[in-house]
C-alpha cells in the first residue's frame, strides 16, 4: 500500500514539474516577443526582393523622408522673418528723460542745442533700435528681414537698416552738427538715452512660423487598397522602402489593443502546443530523461533561448535572423542525448521561431534542413574536425535550400540574395562556437560528450599511466575488457565508446593495493597472511577508493557510476565461502563481504558488469576450449542474472543473448582454441 502511494506521489510531482516547465518557457518565450503583431519586413535598399509579394490591404499615405522634411522645415525656418514689437514709448520716454536732465540747457553750447539732440534722438529711434544679441544673430544673413508690429500694422524691414544702442551713439556722433560739439554733449552721457524700441514677439513668431511649417506636406504620396507596394524579385529602393515602413506603421496604428491581446493569446497558446507536444514525446519514448533534471533544464533552455534571440532580433531590427546558428541545438541535443529528440526538439524551436516573422514559409524549409544536415553530420563526434565540418555542411545546407527556394519562384531570371549568402556563412561561422560551448554545457548540465571520452581514454594521462606503473595486470585486464565491453555495445545499439573509457577507469582503485589483486600477482599471495574478512575488506575496498581517485581528478559522473556499479551489491565469494567452510557451523554475517553497489542502471554498466566477471574468470580456466569457455559464460551471465543485478536496468534477455555470443567469441580469439584433431587408427 505505501508503495502504491508513493508511486502515485512520484507521478504527480513529474506532472506538476512538467506542466511547471511548460509554463516557464511560455512566459520567457512570450515576454521576449515584439509587443506588435503588425509584419516587420527586413529589406535593405539595393537588394532584391527575395519574399513573397506585397500588396496594401487598405488605403495609406506614404511619409516623406525625415532628412528631406527635416531640410525643407530648416528652409522655412531660415526664410522666416520674426516678430519685433514697436515700443514707441520708448523712444518717447528716453527723450522726455533728456529734456529734463537739461531744461537749463547744456553747459558750453546754445540753449537751442537742447531741442536739436532731441530731435535727432528720435530719429534714430524712428530707425529702430533692436538688442545686440539678437542683430549679431540675424545680420550674418545679408537677406534677413524682420516684421515690425507697430500698433495693429506690421512692416517687413531689413537688418541691416536697424541700429544697436552702441551703432545709435556713433550715429549720433557722426552727424557733423554733434561732432562739433562732442566735447560738450559726453558731458550728458547721451549713452544712457539709447535703448532697444523693437523687442522679439516670441508668442506670435511661434504661432507664425508654426503654421507655415504645417503648411509643408509631411507626405510624398499614397498607396491605394489593392495596389502592389513590391514584387518578388523586385530591387528595394528608397521608395519601396518608405512604402513597406508606411504600411507597417499604418497596419500596427490601426490595430486595436483587443487585436493585440488576441494576438498575443494565439502565440501563448501555440507555444504551449508545441512544447506539450515535445514534453509528450519525451514521455512516451524517453521517460528516462525526466529522472535527469539536468538533461531536462539543457533540453529546454535550448528550446527557449533561440526564439528569445529571434525576438530580440525582429523586435530591435538587428541584422537578419538567419545570422543565428539555429542548428546548434540539433548539435547540442545530438551529442549529449540522441538523434530523434535532437530532431523533435529543432522542429518545435524552429516553429516557435516562425511566430514572429513576417515570412515564415522560408525559414521553416531552410532552418529545418539546416538542422537535419547538422544531425546527420555529428551521428558520432570523434575528434574536433567534425565541428568544423558539420558548420561548413549546416551552411552549405541553407544556402542551397535557399537556391531551390529561388528556382521555384515564377521568372526567367534566379535572384540570389548576396546578402542572404553572407549571412548563411556567418552563421556556419558562428555554429563553431558550438565546441567551447560544449564544455560549458558540460559543466553546468553534467553532461559528457563523445570527444571528453576520447580525452579520457588516452593512456597517457595521468591516472592510467600510474595505473601502468603500479598495477600493470589491472590496466591490462582493463583494456581487454573495454575492447570486450566495446564489442557487445556495439552489437546491440549502445554506447561502445562509453563503455570502453568505463572500462579503463573502473578498476582505478586497485592502485592502493595492487598486490592484492590476482592480475598483479607474481607468485607471492599476501591473502595467505590475511583471515578472510580482512582479505574481503581489501578486495571490496578498491571501489571506495576508486571513488575517491575519480573525484580527486575531477572524472565525470558518468565514469564515476562505472567503479559504483560493475560490482553491484554482489560478494567477494571467494572469501566468504572460505570463510563460512572454516565455521560451518556459525552462520556468517555477510556484510564484510558485500559490495557497496548499486547494481547497474543502464545498458553500459550491465555490459561492463559481464565483461568485467567473465574475462577475470576466464583466467581460472585449467583448459581454454570452445565447450569450457561457452560453460563459463553461461554460468557467470546467468548467476548474474539470477541474483537480480540487472533488475533495474534496461537491457532485455535479447541484448544479454548477443553478449554472451559476443563474449564466446572474443574469448575463443584470446586464448586461439583449436577443434581436436582426430588420430590416425592403426
Amino acid at each position: 500500500m505505501a508503495t502504491h502511494q508513493s508511486r502515485d506521489e512520484l507521478s504527480w510531482q513529474q506532472l506538476l514539474m512538467r506542466i511547471g516547465i511548460i509554463i516557464i518557457c511560455t512566459i520567457v518565450i512570450v515576454i521576449a516577443m515584439p509587443q506588435s503583431s503588425a509584419p516587420q519586413y527586413n529589406a535593405k535598399e539595393g537588394s532584391p526582393w527575395t519574399q513573397a509579394a506585397v500588396t496594401a490591404t487598405f488605403d495609406f499615405e506614404i511619409p516623406k523622408d525625415s532628412a528631406t522634411y527635416k531640410a525643407e522645415c530648416d528652409s522655412v525656418r531660415k526664410k522666416f522673418a520674426p516678430y519685433y514689437i514697436n515700443h514707441e514709448t520708448t523712444a518717447k520716454t528716453q527723450v522726455k528723460r533728456f529734456l529734463i536732465h537739461n531744461k537749463d540747457g547744456i553747459e558750453g553750447l546754445p540753449k537751442s542745442y537742447v531741442s536739436l539732440v532731441a530731435k535727432k534722438l528720435s530719429a534714430l529711434y524712428e530707425k529702430g533700435i533692436i538688442p545686440q544679441a539678437d542683430y549679431a544673430r540675424m545680420s550674418r544673413d545679408t537677406s534677413a528681414y524682420i516684421r515690425v508690429v507697430t500698433g495693429k500694422m506690421s512692416a517687413s524691414r531689413d537688418v541691416r537698416s536697424l541700429l544697436t544702442p552702441m551703432m545709435a551713439y556713433e550715429q549720433f556722433f557722426n552727424d557733423p552738427e554733434m561732432n562739433s560739439a562732442r566735447v560738450q554733449l559726453m558731458k550728458c552721457n547721451i549713452n544712457d538715452y539709447f535703448s532697444a524700441n523693437l523687442t522679439y514677439d516670441s508668442i506670435r513668431s511661434n504661432d507664425e512660423l508654426s503654421s507655415h511649417i504645417a503648411l509643408i506636406a509631411a507626405k510624398c504620396g499614397q498607396v491605394k487598397k489593392g495596389e502592389r507596394i513590391i514584387d518578388r524579385g523586385d530591387i528595394v529602393n528608397d521608395e519601396t522602402l518608405r512604402k513597406l515602413n508606411a504600411y507597417t506603421a499604418e497596419m500596427e496604428k490601426n490595430l486595436s489593443d483587443r487585436s493585440k491581446q488576441t494576438t498575443m493569446w494565439g502565440r501563448v497558446l501555440f507555444i504551449v502546443i508545441m512544447l506539450s507536444i515535445f514534453t509528450i514525446y519525451l514521455n512516451l519514448f524517453r521517460a528516462d530523461y525526466f529522472n535527469k533534471p539536468r538533461s531536462l533544464a539543457m533540453v529546454y533552455f535550448l528550446i527557449a533561448i533561440f526564439p528569445v534571440l529571434v525576438s530580440l532580433m525582429v523586435q530591435y531590427n538587428l541584422f537578419s535572423v538567419y545570422v543565428l546558428p539555429l542548428a546548434m541545438l540539433p548539435m547540442f541535443v545530438r551529442v549529449f542525448l540522441d538523434s530523434r529528440t535532437a530532431f523533435i526538439a529543432h522542429i518545435v524551436m524552429v516553429l516557435i521561431c516562425s511566430l514572429v516573422l513576417t515570412m515564415p514559409y522560408d525559414f521553416l524549409l531552410i532552418e529545418i534542413t539546416s538542422g537535419l544536415v547538422a544531425i546527420y553530420s555529428l551521428r558520432e563526434l570523434s575528434k574536433r574536425a567534425q565541428i568544423f565540418t558539420a558548420a561548413v555542411y549546416t551552411s552549405a545546407a541553407a544556402l542551397a535550400a535557399h537556391y531551390a527556394l529561388q528556382l521555384m519562384q515564377p521568372g526567367e531570371e534566379v535572384l540570389i540574395n548576396h546578402s542572404m549568402v553572407m549571412h548563411f556563412i556567418f552563421s556556419g561561422i558562428l555554429l563553431l562556437l558550438a565546441y567551447p560551448l560544449m564544455f560549458l554545457v558540460e559543466k553546468v548540465f553534467g553532461f559528457t560528450s563523445a570527444v571528453t571520452l576520447f580525452e579520457l581514454s588516452d593512456t597517457n594521462k595521468d591516472l592510467l599511466r600510474r595505473l601502468s606503473e603500479v598495477a600493470p595486470g589491472t590496466l591490462q585486464h582493463s583494456i581487454t575488457v573495454g575492447n570486450i565491453g566495446a564489442e557487445i555495445a556495439s552489437k546491440i545499439g549502445a554506447k561502445s565508446l562509453l563503455v570502453r573509457v568505463g572500462a579503463l577507469y573502473h578498476d582505478i582503485g586497485k592502485i592502493s593495493a595492487p598486490a592484492f589483486f590476482t592480475e598483479n600477482q607474481r607468485g607471492n599471495n599476501p591473502h595467505d597472511r590475511l583471515t578472510p574478512i580482512e582479505s574481503a575488506e581489501i578486495i571490496v575496498n578498491h571501489v571506495h577508493e576508486g571513488l575517491r581517485l575519480a573525484e580527486r581528478e575531477g572524472l565525470p559522473d558518468v565514469i564515476c557510476d562505472f567503479i559504483r556499479t560493475h560490482h553491484g551489491e554482489g560478494m567477494a565469494k571467494y572469501f566468504y565461502i572460505t570463510e563460512q567452510n572454516a565455521h560451518p557451523d556459525v552462520e556468517i554475517d555477510k556484510t564484510p563481504f558485500t559490495y557497496p553497489g548499486p547494481n547497474p542502471f543502464t545498458r553500459e554498466q550491465a555490459i561492463l558488469m559481464m565483461a568485467d566477471g567473465v574475462e577475470a574468470a576466464s583466467r581460472s580456466l585449467k583448459e581454454y576450449t570452445e565447450e569450457s569457455i561457452t560453460t563459463l559464460v553461461n554460468r557467470i551471465i546467468d548467476g548474474m542474472v539470477a541474483d537480480g543485478y540487472f533488475r533495474e536496468c534496461p537491457i532485455t534477455f535479447r541484448d544479454i543473448g548477443t553478449a554472451k555470443r559476443v563474449l564466446i567469441e572474443k574469448l575463443k580469439s584470446m586464448f586461439h582454441t583449436r577443434i581436436t584433431y582426430p588420430e590416425l587408427n592403426k
